[in-house]
């Protein structure tokens, strides 16, 4: 059985539909699991030993009859690509109910509702796994394993350093995220031991220079390296399997490394759509922190303390 597991969204998303194919996989030992995606995606996608086959949507739109499979699920919903799995004549097209234009283009329709819903992410994908008669994963404990996550081998990296704990800080989340204020940074670098921590700032080469412009101080810091700009996406990953922890908001970076398996501390709203509830990472060493309340204003009212806690107690042998 050829499956296709379609999500052509964004990083943090497709980590989270990753445990799909794992747990295809463990039901289905002998399905063929493809999953389809963008090239900025790729990377992510092919991390996962579940996944047999990366299809690129960028590419198969141009000659959409590539597009051939015996199921394909429609994990982020898209008309045009919903539209050529019927025309292609995939004969299982599973789908949320909840969008319209499912309606005449799928066959396996699920109850399922995102935008209101109290349940993580990760579970309300596997949902779309009950046509298929898999149902036996359904706990936040159960997804770790399904990842799959392959690592590359360790490769040197020059701010990598091995007799300290390094830390990823990721302040920024393109408006994807509410965020902590880059003051926040500055005074968590600040909290953190120079003679345990090394401390490195992620981000995009337009990240770097907002934090230089605005928070420059958070740059002077001693055991505080600027790597923003430095990594392509693979680059990145890598780089982020071999440090120890990140912490961030809820950003691609942030799931990836709970996938990972390093220490992974989000920071989020208590309201939706963006809660932890919904979106908080998931990992064997992955944590987070949400503000109090309602969190008034645009940016994340969650206490430095609070979060140095967490880092503090993240124990590392030699450390």
């Amino acid at each position: 059985m050829r499956i296709v597991i379609s999500r052509t969204d964004s990083i943090g998303d497709v980590v989270l539909t990753l445990p799909m194919a794992g747990a295809i996989k463990m039901a289905l030992p002998e399905a063929e699991v493809s999953f389809l995606g963008r090239s900025y995606t790729e990377a992510v996608i092919r991390k996962s030993k579940y996944v047999d086959h990366f299809l690129n949507w960028d590419e198969i739109q141009l000659e959409p009859g590539l597009l051939k499979c015996d199921v394909i699920i429609h994990v982020f919903p898209d008309k045009e690509i919903a539209k050529v799995a019927k025309k292609n004549g995939i004969k299982t097209r599973i789908g949320t109910s909840h969008r319209l234009f499912h309606i005449p283009t799928c066959n396996k329709l699920v109850n399922l509702g995102r935008k209101n819903s109290d349940q993580h992410e990760a579970i309300l994908n596997l949902k779309l796994l009950d046509p298929l008669n898999i149902k036996q994963r359904s706990e936040l404990a159960d997804i770790p394993e399904l990842y799959g996550w392959s690592f590359d081998q360790n490769q040197p990296n020059d701010l990598v350093q091995a007799d300290k704990f390094n830390l990823i800080l990721h302040p920024k989340s393109k408006g994807s995220a509410k965020e902590w204020k880059l003051s926040n940074y500055t005074k968590l670098s600040s909290e953190l031991d120079p003679a345990k921590y090394n401390i490195i700032i992620t981000g995009t080469d337009e990240d770097g220079q907002l934090i230089r412009n605005q928070q420059p101080d958070l740059l002077e810091i001693p055991h505080v390296h600027d790597a923003t700009g430095r990594f392509t996406l693979p680059e990145f990953i890598t780089f982020i399997e071999n440090c120890d922890g990140i912490c961030a908001a809820s950003t691609g970076p942030l799931h990836i490394g709970a996938a990972a398996g390093i220490h992974a501390l989000g920071l989020y709203p208590s309201t939706r759509p963006m809660h932890a509830g919904r979106w908080a990472p998931i990992g064997l060493q992955a944590s987070y922190l949400s503000e109090a309340g309602e969190g008034q204003g645009e940016q994340l009212s969650i206490e430095v303390p609070e979060v140095a806690a967490v880092i503090k107690a993240w124990e590392k042998v030699g450390l």
